[in-house]
C-alpha cells in the first residue's frame, strides 16, 4: 500500500514539475511526424512509418504523466494499437481497402483525445511560460490532423470530391492531406488540390474559419491568463 501510494505521490510531482516541458516535446515529436517522416515516407522510404508508430508511443508516454484521466490513455493505446496493425498488415498482406478507414479513426481519436488534454494543460490556472505557449502551437497543429482525418473520409467516401489527391492506401496519402489541410488552415490559397464537392469544401471553409479565428483567440486567453497571475 505505501509502496503504491509512494508511486502515486511521484507521479503527481513529475506531472508538477514536467508538464509544461512535456508540451514542447509533444510539439516536436508531431511535428517530426508530420513535416519529416511523412514526407520522406511519400519519396517510398517505408521505414519511417515505423518512426511515426516510435512518435506515437513518444506521445502516449508524455501523456501518461500530463494527463492522469484513464479515458484519454485507453483512447491513446487503442490507437496506438491500430497504427501497429496496419502496419504489420502493410508489411505481409496487399493493400487492405479499410487501412486508410482504421488509420483515419485512430488520428481522428489521437488529434481529439490529445486536444483536449494539451488544452487543459495550455489554458490552466498559472503562470505563463514559454512551453505553454509552444503547447498553443501544439493545438493548431493538432487542428490540421483532425482536419486531415476528414479529408480522407470525404475522399474515401464521394469519389473526386477532392482533386490531386488519390485516396488510396500509399505512402504519399499523409503527406497529401496534411498539405491540403495546412493550406486550408493558414488560407495560403489552392493550385494543385482543389475542393470540389460541397461537404469538402464545407469542411474546408470551417478550417478556414478556425484557422483565423485561433491566433486571435490564443492571444487573448494568453493575456487574461497572465494579467490574473500578475493580479495574484
Amino acid at each position: 500500500m505505501h509502496r503504491i501510494v509512494g508511486r502515486i505521490r511521484e507521479l503527481r510531482r513529475l506531472r508538477r514539475v514536467y508538464t509544461d516541458r512535456l508540451l514542447t516535446l509533444l510539439t516536436v515529436v508531431l511535428m517530426l511526424a508530420m513535416f519529416v517522416f511523412a514526407p520522406l515516407q511519400a519519396t517510398g522510404i517505408f521505414v519511417f512509418q515505423g518512426f511515426a508508430i516510435a512518435a506515437l508511443l513518444a506521445i502516449i508516454g508524455s501523456m501518461f504523466v500530463i494527463s492522469d484521466h484513464p479515458a484519454a490513455l485507453a483512447v491513446m493505446f487503442v490507437c496506438l494499437t491500430a497504427n501497429i496493425v496496419v502496419f504489420v498488415l502493410r508489411l505481409y498482406y496487399p493493400p487492405w481497402p479499410y487501412n486508410l478507414y482504421v488509420l483515419a479513426s485512430a488520428w481522428l481519436a489521437i488529434a481529439v483525445t490529445l486536444g483536449a488534454v494539451v488544452a487543459q494543460a495550455v489554458f490552466r490556472r498559472g503562470r505563463v511560460t514559454y512551453h505553454r505557449i509552444v503547447g498553443a502551437i501544439l493545438l493548431y497543429l493538432l487542428i490540421a490532423v483532425l482536419f486531415g482525418t476528414l479529408y480522407i473520409f470525404v475522399g474515401l467516401s464521394i469519389p473526386d470530391a477532392i482533386k490531386g489527391i488519390t485516396f488510396e492506401d500509399n505512402a504519399a496519402l499523409a503527406n497529401s492531406v496534411f498539405y491540403l489541410s495546412f493550406v486550408t488552415l493558414t488560407s495560403t490559397g489552392y493550385g494543385d488540390i482543389v475542393p470540389v464537392h460541397p461537404i469538402a469544401r464545407t469542411l474546408c471553409i470551417l478550417e478556414t474559419v478556425i484557422g483565423q479565428l485561433y491566433p486571435a483567440t490564443l492571444l487573448a486567453r494568453i493575456v487574461t491568463l497572465e494579467m490574473r497571475q500578475g493580479s495574484d
